[in-house]
């Protein structure tokens, strides 16, 4: 029996990467959530994706055969808990960026290279594909003018079916850099997208580290924040990480469970829970 597979009761399981890439479903990724639910655990979905709304990721998901009303946990989410209500803020990001802003009673000013010439207490980024240089040069110059540097996230990379396209951590970088902040990150694997995730799984009685499992492609990310929340990590090799790639060399991350997909994973969650009955 696989040790790591017992007593899981909570699964996170990260998006792109693992259960589609560019929202076409990674083969067998639909039937390992649905086996999963089955068995009686409950799954949350834990995204760096920043750009989509809150419905559009549950439509998407529901659209393959994945019910998520509910179940979505976004770094747009995560990113908003880092700004108070009635700050002012430029997003230099995506709508599921400003959904989660307005959602917090946030005043919202979108980045569209025109100058901004209100006070603005926080530059929120995300992936978006609008981002150009003056995008880039109006965040940087509020940025220089007091502003608070905010990413979603710090992947660098988003992957798709044709290959890694920039993600929000290289559009993040560039304002950085452009402006010498350093940013304050909320997606994973940081302490923002932990408290959130927590916040959603303490419903489910009195959850332990030892019942939770974390499913990603990503060491740098997802592998690092089942460390920071403490539970196990499943590492899929059907995402940035591709099979035959060697295993992450960082000795302080523990990996649990090194396997080729999502499916590979449910199927031995399945089998280690009739093996202890």
């Amino acid at each position: 029996m696989d040790e790591w597979a017992s007593g899981i009761d909570t699964v996170l399981c990260d998006l792109d990467g693992v259960v589609w890439l560019a929202h076409q479903p990674i083969p067998g990724s639909v039937d390992a959530i649905a086996a999963l639910r089955r068995s009686g655990r409950r799954v949350l979905f834990v995204t760096n994706n920043s750009f989509a709304l809150l419905a559009d990721h549950e439509g998407a998901l529901d659209g393959i055969g994945i019910p998520a009303v509910g179940d979505v946990v976004s770094s747009s989410m995560a990113a908003a808990s880092l700004v108070e209500p009635g700050e002012r803020v430029l997003v230099a990001g995506g709508p599921g960026v400003a959904e989660a802003l307005q959602t917090r009673g946030v005043d919202v000013v979108l980045n569209t290279g025109q100058p901004v010439d209100a006070s603005i207490d926080a530059v929120v980024v995300g992936m978006h594909r609008e981002f150009d240089y003056d995008r880039l040069a109006v965040a940087a110059d509020v940025v220089r003018r007091g502003a608070r540097l905010v990413g979603t996230n710090s992947d660098s990379t988003y992957p798709t079916p044709n290959g890694l396209l920039p993600g929000g951590g290289a559009l993040l970088a560039a304002i950085a850099a452009a402006s010498g902040a350093t940013p304050v990150v909320a997606g994973k694997p940081e302490q923002p997208m932990a408290d959130l995730v927590w916040s959603m799984i303490d419903g489910i009685g009195s959850p332990s580290t030892s019942s939770v499992l974390m499913i990603g492609d990503r060491p740098e990310t997802d592998g690092l924040f089942a460390r920071r929340l403490g539970c196990r990590f499943a590492l899929v090799r059907s995402g940035v990480t591709p099979a035959g790639s060697a295993s992450p060399h960082d000795v302080d991350l523990r990996v649990d469970a090194d396997v080729a997909d999502l499916a590979d994973v449910a199927h031995r969650l399945v089998r280690a829970e009739r093996e202890e009955q």
